[in-house]
């Protein structure tokens, strides 16, 4: 059973906008921190955006500060990447994660989850 669902990812030309969608299964997201992460190719994993009520926190990558943002939907347990003006840069594969952390700083990947989506790919053409 999926308990963790990423979607909403596709092939978009430079200065459009797409939605990612976090969808949970089995538990309710206002229970944990839900945090995004895009990989590109040769590169690390980074933290895009997190949102945590438990801890009063949201979290933006400076180079998605007044593009990107984050929300929560309770009624369908989804929590929402909405990407605006989007660049090149952006392209990757984005993942969301769920666990039990603050989002005052960037999350990292090697925190210990208690879920991860299967990652939806972004592209973004110039």
């Amino acid at each position: 059973q999926v308990q963790l669902m990423d979607s909403g990812g596709g092939l978009v030309q430079s200065g459009g906008s797409l939605r990612l969608s976090c969808a949970a299964s089995g538990f309710t997201l206002d229970e944990r921190a839900i945090a995004w992460f895009r990989q590109a190719p040769g590169k690390e994993p980074e933290g895009v955006s997190c949102i945590s009520t438990t801890h009063d926190s949201i979290y933006y990558r400076d180079s998605v500060k007044g593009r990107f943002t984050i929300s929560r939907d309770d009624a369908k347990n989804t929590v929402y990447l909405q990407m605006n003006s989007l660049k090149p840069e952006d392209t990757a594969r984005y993942t969301c994660a769920a666990g039990s952390f603050t989002c005052d700083v960037a999350p990292k990947y090697y925190y210990s989850m208690d879920y991860w989506g299967k990652g939806t790919q972004v592209t973004v053409s110039s």
